[in-house]
């Protein structure tokens, strides 16, 4: 029994412990049910709830919550398709999603699924420095699948974002007088 102002009353029947929280005013709220002797406390059963709840709100502010996008890809895709398909993934990325990188197979590719395999593992290789593989290629029916998380702290630069190309070759506009002189 633990009384109002945290300190130990020790161990008392029911009927007494009662009688102390009704003459506090109080509540009697089993705190620690599974000990042995089960422990209570007098206190205020609304605030209690309160301030559980306020702490509980807390934590759910710090969780990270993670969503899971999906960048669905074909086994013969072209470089500049993949760079798009990659570029996105990146954004996804370092906005904290995490992604579902999908090839989906028809017809007859499905025999082909180390063209697939190779796909995700260059995915898995050119995201690298921003994620990290969450769960390995796998092939389910007719897709083959793998899950990437972002990292907390990317280990580098991302490759086919716009802004890295951007920072590289500076823009330089000409005048009509340049061009016409030139």
């Amino acid at each position: 029994m633990i009384d109002e102002n945290g300190h130990q009353l020790g161990i008392l029947p029911t009927e007494d412990a009662l009688a102390r929280a009704q003459g506090a005013g109080l509540d009697l709220v089993e705190v620690s049910p599974n000990a042995q002797p089960p422990v209570c406390k007098i206190a205020d059963y609304g605030r209690l709830k309160y301030e559980q709840s306020k702490k509980d709100k807390d934590a759910r502010k710090k969780q990270r919550h993670f969503e899971l996008k999906e960048v669905k890809l074909r086994p013969k895709i072209e470089t500049h398709d993949y760079e798009t398909k990659a570029r996105m993934a990146e954004r996804l990325l370092l906005d904290g999603s995490k992604i579902k990188v999908t090839i989906m197979f028809r017809g007859r590719e499905i025999t082909y699924t180390s063209f697939g395999r190779r796909l995700l593992d260059r995915m898995a290789e050119d995201l690298a420095p921003l994620a990290t593989v969450e769960r390995e290629a796998r092939l389910e029916g007719r897709n083959m699948f793998m899950i990437m998380a972002p990292r907390m702290t990317p280990t580098g630069p991302p490759k086919f974002s716009i802004l890295r190309d951007r920072e590289a070759k500076p823009v330089t506009q000409t005048t009509e007088k340049e061009r016409t002189s030139a």
